[in-house]
């Protein structure tokens, strides 16, 4: 089952997106984050997803606050990330309300340390965030706020992280990220081959109700819907309802 997955990107405690992962190219939206959480589960949510984009590069939490604020007035489960460096990034976002804990940098540059958080706390508590980038025949991995590359690459992790235990993986394409062109089907595919035991969510371009529908036919877990529901492209209870249709037909 295909199940969309709203996203709130934070800066400075604002609701933004940004394009293509790119700091300096930042949409401010005039949301409170706690308002908007609560109105994606008035509209049928059941997950949200939240980034703390001042962490995802600083390595610090700087959200944390309106991330509890969410995690523990929105009604919804929440998974979320941005900054996670260590194991106490981990405890102190569960201690916050967090249902499941999104690990991007430190996934890529220490997987044995994931693989045993992993061990620790449960499958169903850690998500793997490995956002990608396709350059010189490569699916590359950069991390810190996707500002620098790093030396493993998607292929490289994806199948290691499903030996290890993992269940849920994240992957964005980041040259569709906030641009809403369309999200990279091939990419999905591709995953669905390297790791078929992997619940993977995608993330990045999703610009329609067809997107929805395709991205539940490829047999992704979770569709992570930002700039597209930002800007009134469509309602969140039609792409859910777009959803259960196409899971319906598989």
């Amino acid at each position: 089952m295909t199940l969309p997955i709203p996203a709130i990107d934070l800066r400075d405690g604002k609701v933004v997106r940004l394009f293509k992962g790119d700091y300096a190219q930042q949409t401010t939206f005039a949301f409170e984050p706690e308002a908007l959480a609560a109105r994606y589960a008035d509209e049928g949510a059941t997950w949200l997803h939240v980034v703390d984009l001042d962490g995802a590069r600083s390595g610090q939490f700087e959200n944390l606050s309106t991330l509890a604020g969410i995690a523990s007035s929105s009604r919804l489960r929440v998974q979320a990330g941005g900054g996670i460096r260590d194991e106490e990034g981990v405890r102190r976002l569960l201690d916050a309300g967090v249902q499941r804990v999104v690990v991007g940098s430190v996934a890529i540059r220490d997987p044995e340390a994931v693989a045993a958080w992993i061990g620790r706390y449960g499958a169903e508590r850690i998500v793997l965030a490995l956002d990608t980038r396709f350059r010189d025949g490569l699916w590359k991995l950069p991390s810190a706020g996707w500002t620098a590359d790093e030396v493993h690459t998607l292929d490289d992790l994806v199948p290691w992280y499903e030996a290890a235990g993992a269940r849920h993986l994240l992957c964005t394409d980041i040259d569709r990220d906030g641009t809403m062109s369309g999200p990279n089907l091939a990419l999905y595919r591709h995953l669905a081959v390297l790791a078929p035991g992997l619940d993977v969510q995608a993330s990045g371009g999703v610009k329609s109700l067809n997107d929805v529908t395709d991205l539940a036919v490829q047999g992704v877990a979770g569709i992570i819907l930002g700039r597209s529901l930002l800007e009134g492209a469509f309602a969140l209870p039609e792409a859910i309802a777009t959803a259960e249709k196409a899971n319906a037909t598989c």
